[in-house]
């Protein structure tokens, strides 16, 4: 399909499989891993994707988005919605303050319920060595693929050498206006242009057009050092201070417009759902976030 023509968001939720979860089903998943595996009805055969990949795209899920569950009811959800790839918020698995084997432990769980750790919630990095070190130790140590940060300006150069020495992919998070650090793509760019090629972006699209940039555009000039996406919708207006979420695809953001970019630019990192608009209860928001962008990603590969 051509991805300029108009598909309303009704025909979208319609043709993803993901539409049609139901509401008990999203309520047992929220009762943790256990008693979903022994009360929820069997799932029929979806097709698998390799890494996470779905029509083009990697998906992902920012844990955020189910802060208020446990990291077992996490997982139990990440299951249901049939992704892959979930990245760790702090509470969750706490990378600036936690012991190593803790975090060891916290990858082998995910490996074993056949998630991949892709990234994480913003990890502060200040310039200090033994509490950066300690971060970049606890990631490594869990295998997570890139560390989604915001490092203190004065720590660039620290951070950049730890990223040389532990391999480690690096993405720096934009938060919109009221980030007086990196409220753009357009600072954290300048940032880490010159920095070693392992410190790259976390394009999150709402902050970004809340800063008054034009995502689109970001995901497309910055293409080889975008490294993580966050994708979110909002109603919020740009200069806002505050951000106003909503489900994915009923907000102001031209998600289209940005998946038309990923896939343009040929984009390998994960594209994280971060669903913030009911933190009590967020699976069938969530659902239906991730249902709106497989449904635009089958129409447009004609399936």
């Amino acid at each position: 399909m051509d991805p300029s023509s108009p598909l309303s968001r009704r025909e979208v939720l319609r043709s993803s499989t993901l539409s049609v979860l139901s509401l008990s089903l999203a309520a047992t998943a929220l009762r943790g891993a256990e008693k979903m595996e022994k009360q929820a009805p069997a799932l029929p055969a979806y097709p698998t994707f390799l890494g996470g990949r779905e029509n083009g795209l990697r998906l992902g899920i920012a844990s955020y988005s189910l802060r208020n569950l446990n990291f077992d009811e996490t997982i139990a959800v990440v299951k249901v919605m049939r992704i892959l790839n979930v990245a760790l918020f702090r509470l969750h698995c706490n990378w600036e303050g936690a012991q190593i084997e803790e975090c060891r432990a916290v990858g082998a769980k995910l490996q074993a319920a056949g998630l991949a750790l892709s990234g994480s919630g913003v990890v502060n990095l200040p310039d200090d060595e033994a509490k950066c070190r300690r971060a970049f130790e606890n990631v490594k140590a869990a295998g997570m693929a890139t560390m989604v940060c915001k490092p203190d300006l004065a720590a660039l150069p620290l951070v950049a050498k730890l990223a040389r020495e532990f391999d480690q992919k690096l993405a720096i998070h934009n938060h919109g206006p009221e980030d007086k650090v990196y409220p753009t793509p357009a600072v954290a760019f300048e940032a880490v242009k010159g920095l070693d090629s392992r410190v790259g972006l976390c394009i999150d699209v709402g902050h970004t057009v809340r800063g008054g940039e034009d995502a689109v555009a970001a995901i497309r000039k910055y293409a080889s050092r975008v490294y993580d996406v966050h994708l979110k919708d909002s109603v919020a207006v740009p200069g806002a201070m505050r951000d106003i979420p909503i489900e994915v695809g009923a907000g102001r953001l031209d998600i289209r417009g940005m998946l038309r970019a990923l896939l343009d630019i040929k984009y390998d990192g994960v594209v994280s759902f971060e669903y913030e608009k009911v933190a009590g209860n967020p699976v069938t928001g969530l659902a239906e976030s991730i249902g709106y962008v497989r449904g635009v990603l089958a129409a447009w590969a004609g399936r």
